[in-house]
């Protein structure tokens, strides 16, 4: 029986859901590194970077080779690299809007408060209608 598309779909990305292997995989895209230069630059113990590579090269998504007592890592392909770089450009876009979203909401509301709605958190997000928070449309 085979596994449907967006099933295998779920599995690889929960195969990259890990913080190390990222970085791992960021760190390849500018060529092979062998394990020591891996273990400098993400700074973890050897047995966690280790595991983390076992399951990046046993997912097929990265290939080592060893020279006498060296493991050198390299990304299997160059589309990696490129779902690195779509995740980055759709986090940017992601990050502006909400930081559009928080300098809206550090703007200082102009309409004076009264002590008790101001000691009570109203005003604000959906407070007034035309605040901050209200909606302009059904």
């Amino acid at each position: 029986m085979q596994v449907p598309l967006y099933q295998a779909k779920a599995e690889f990305f929960r195969m990259l859901g890990h913080p190390v292997r990222i970085r791992v995989l960021e760190l390849l895209q500018d060529g092979p590194m062998p394990v020591r230069d891996l273990l400098a630059e993400i700074d973890i113990e050897p047995s966690n970077l280790s595991q983390q590579l076992a399951v990046l090269r046993r997912s097929g998504i990265v290939v080592s080779t060893r020279d006498g007592a060296t493991v050198t890592y390299a990304l299997a392909g160059g589309d990696v690299a490129e779902l690195l770089r779509a995740a980055r450009r759709i986090l940017t876009e992601l990050l502006a809007g909400q930081s559009e979203l928080l300098a809206e909401l550090r703007q200082v509301d102009p309409r004076p408060q009264s002590g008790a709605t101001a000691a009570a958190g109203g005003g604000g997000i959906g407070g007034a209608p035309g605040g901050p928070g209200a909606r302009t449309g059904p």
